[in-house]
Formats: C-alpha cells, sequence, structure tokens
C-alpha cells in the first residue's frame, strides 16, 4: 500500500478524545526530579478514601478549568496527576511543566473514584487557597509560581458545610 503524506497530516491531526490519562505522561516527575515542577502538598483531607487528582493549567481565565481534551488539541498546556490516598502520612503529588512560570492549579479529592466532582462529598482545592464561593475561582486566584525547578505549594482541600465550601473545621 501506498500511504499519501496528506493522509500522514489528516492522521496526525486527528483529535484528541477526552481520557482520564490525558495529561499523564506530559506530568510525570522524575524520580530525584531536578527540573521545572509543582510539588502539592494536600492538607485538610476529610478522610483518607478514593484518590485525589490534581490539574494544571494555563493561567487565565478561559482556559482554567477547561475540558482536558479541548487544551491538548489547541495545544496548550494541561497537566494531570493522580494518587490513590494513602492510609497515612503526607500527601504529595509532583506535575512536570514545560517552564518555570505561572499556571492555575485544582485539587480534587475523589470520594468514590468516579473522576468526577460530587458536589456533596466530595473536595476541592486550588492554588493559593482562595475562598471558594458557588462559581469557580479566578484563574489568577488559583494560580502558582513554578520556578526553574521543584516547587511546592500547599493546598488545603474545602469540602461542603451547609451552604459553603470551606476547609474543615478542627477542634
Amino acid at each position: 500500500t501506498v500511504v499519501l503524506p496528506g493522509a500522514l497530516l489528516l492522521l496526525a491531526a486527528a483529535p484528541v478524545k477526552p481520557a482520564p490519562s490525558l495529561g499523564k505522561a506530559e506530568a510525570a516527575c522524575r524520580a530525584n526530579e531536578t527540573g521545572p515542577a509543582l510539588l502539592v502538598a494536600v492538607t485538610g483531607l476529610k478522610d483518607r478514601k478514593g484518590l485525589v487528582r490534581a490539574e494544571l493549567y494555563p493561567d487565565n481565565d478561559a482556559d482554567f478549568l477547561a475540558d482536558d481534551a479541548a487544551l491538548v488539541n489547541a495545544g496548550k498546556l494541561f497537566r494531570r496527576a493522580d494518587l490513590e490516598l494513602p492510609a497515612s502520612g503526607p500527601v504529595l503529588l509532583c506535575l512536570r511543566v514545560p517552564a518555570a512560570g505561572r499556571y492555575s492549579l485544582s485539587v480534587l479529592h475523589d470520594r468514590n473514584r468516579n473522576l468526577k466532582w460530587d458536589k456533596l462529598s466530595d473536595g476541592l482545592g486550588f492554588g493559593g487557597n482562595p475562598k471558594l464561593g458557588w462559581s469557580k475561582p479566578s484563574a489568577a486566584s488559583a494560580s502558582v509560581v513554578v520556578g526553574v525547578g521543584p516547587t511546592r505549594t500547599e493546598v488545603v482541600m474545602n469540602y461542603l458545610s451547609g451552604l459553603k465550601y470551606r476547609p474543615l473545621e478542627r477542634p
């Protein structure tokens, strides 16, 4: 069979479909990572059920929390890391980035592992730990700055409590 160069271009341009694995290979940190990466320490968890998912977006309102496949298809940054919650100890995720800079970050505590946000039971957190209302925070308020090497940030989880999403109250 003969494959025409134009046919190869069409195959290469085939759109990426949404999938739980999108952005994971690009985000995977190497052992002893030295390049630009974000180390996300997750605190304030309701429990150790399920998993935590961190996602990194371009730092602008149009792209923040946009569909992962749409971002990838447009050639825009999207990184994702999932971590099964350990029974105890610190919860730390690592996301590699292409360069030092400002990015917007979201973290989901997916308590039932369905890879979707369940507003009544799952927790949410964002870079910069903005106070949450009923709409998504701005990209700027959820942003983090990543340096030329691994950069640590802490995200405090928020859960529905009464009519608001807020960190759990500790006695």
